[in-house]
């Protein structure tokens, strides 16, 4: 028999949360998100990116073609669905696809060579949540599409993001370069790379003995313990680059030296998608926060056009995870400075002030004045309590009086000092207390 508590659980209203994997940004962190917004939109218009916005809805075969099937992204992390009418979309796992779906569909190869594109918005993986891993997670990326194949452009493409880790001031990062090579010298280097794990077949995990058939450079980026261990003696792929790999690499690294940028070759660095080709790289937050994962990672990928219809197109990028920027931030101890407080409050004294005043917010607001109220409480003393608790110093304050003489008074909080001025005067002895 039910008790009388049963039937008040049952009869609960449901409480909801964000799915499993996402989550919600509260007003506290706003701030860090301000912070790392004003430092993408700076370098953008330092470096000379513009801004582009895709669909966070993709056929889902634009990343089976570029990203590869059997990458971990498309084969176990990518949401899918299909619509009434039988086509396959994906919740974008990535941008980078998008940006060259938008290139050839828009033929922005028109506007002038390069196309220097940057983005910043949220993906989608359905990833196993832990630290630094999100299954809905916003990433900062920069782009550098057709013209030369200049290795001047993956440099600029790393140093972007050196800049932007300067900038919210996480100092203490490494980065991790290597070049996977070309059409040439790749094949070379992937049939070495399958001999050696032949010899290892049964020390690798599931997913790596199907990868050694069909993408064998995929092993080195394994993370299973067993794998992570074969991967120390695995061949060297710098050893079999080609002789224009070997100049366009050692031209990257020249200019990262030329502004001073600290590097570590790391041969073992793929990057987990099919399209990357030559520069490749990865940077980490050093000490305890590195378990956080790659703060910013891309390269080069000269061939991704050609797989989606396009002609063989020059280009590089990189993207950043605002999550772990954060997350890097907080463990820190790294808080942004908030942008300028409130300085002035409005408040009414009145049913026809509250209307008046409503009005005169207006007023302020048009002025570039930024100003709070609490025009929902009808008391003045409630609404300049709410001044105090916001630290605000210069009140506001209309009342019936204060109507009909067309006027207002200004009060200073900190000193109580009040004063009656025309309302046409407002604005001028606004910004003259502020500025003054």
């Amino acid at each position: 028999m039910a008790t009388e508590k049963d039937e008040k659980k049952k009869e609960s209203p449901r409480t909801f949360q964000a799915p499993k994997g996402m989550h919600d940004v509260l007003p506290a962190d706003q701030v860090y998100w301000d912070k790392i917004g004003d430092a993408v939109n700076e370098l953008a218009r330092a470096y000379g990116f513009g801004r582009i916005e895709t669909p966070v809805l993709e056929a889902a075969e634009l990343y089976n073609k570029t990203s590869g099937d059997e990458s971990d992204v498309v084969a176990k992390e990518m949401y899918t669905l299909r619509t009434k009418g039988g086509e396959t979309f994906a919740l974008r796992p990535e941008y980078t696809p998008g940006i060259a779906r938008a290139y050839l569909e828009h033929s922005l190869s028109r506007l002038g060579q390069p196309q220097k594109l940057f983005y910043v918005g949220p993906v989608f993986r359905h990833d196993r949540p832990q630290l630094g891993r999100y299954r809905e997670f916003n990433q900062i990326g920069f782009e550098t599409l057709a013209g030369p194949n200049d290795p001047i452009y993956d440099a600029e493409i790393i140093e972007i993001y050196v800049d932007l880790l300067r900038e919210l001031k996480i100092k203490d990062f490494t980065i991790k370069v290597n070049s996977i090579g070309c059409r040439v010298c790749r094949p070379i280097y992937r049939k070495q790379l399958t001999n050696y794990y032949k010899n290892h077949e049964e020390e690798l995990c599931e997913d790596c003995v199907r990868r050694l058939t069909t993408n064998p450079l995929r092993l080195l980026d394994c993370k299973e313990p067993s794998c992570v261990k074969l991967r120390e003696k695995a061949p060297n792929c710098l050893d079999k680059l080609c002789v224009t790999c070997t100049e366009h690499f050692k031209a990257v690294l020249e200019y990262l030296e030329e502004v001073g940028i600290t590097y570590e070759l790391d041969h073992r660095l793929v990057r987990g998608l099919d399209y990357y080709s030559r520069t490749v790289f990865e940077i980490y937050a050093n000490g305890k926060e590195a378990e956080i994962g790659a703060l910013a990672g891309g390269g080069r990928y000269d061939y991704l056009m050609e797989t989606i219809g396009g002609h063989l197109t020059p280009a590089v990028g990189g993207a950043s995870g605002v999550e772990r920027l954060i997350a890097v931030m907080k463990a820190r101890g790294i808080v942004p400075q908030a942008r300028p407080p409130k300085r002035v409050f409005l408040a009414h004294a009145g049913a026809l002030a509250k209307k008046k005043a409503f009005a005169l917010l207006a007023a302020l607001r048009a002025a570039g004045i930024t100003v709070s109220e609490s025009l929902a409480k009808e008391s003045l003393g409630a609404q300049l309590k709410v001044a105090d608790k916001e630290g605000i110093g210069i009140a506001v304050i209309l009342g019936q009086k204060e109507i009909y003489e067309e006027s207002v008074i200004i009060r200073d909080l900190r000193t109580g000092l009040q004063e009656a001025i025309p309302q046409a005067k407002l604005v001028d002895e606004i910004r003259k207390r502020l500025h003054g």
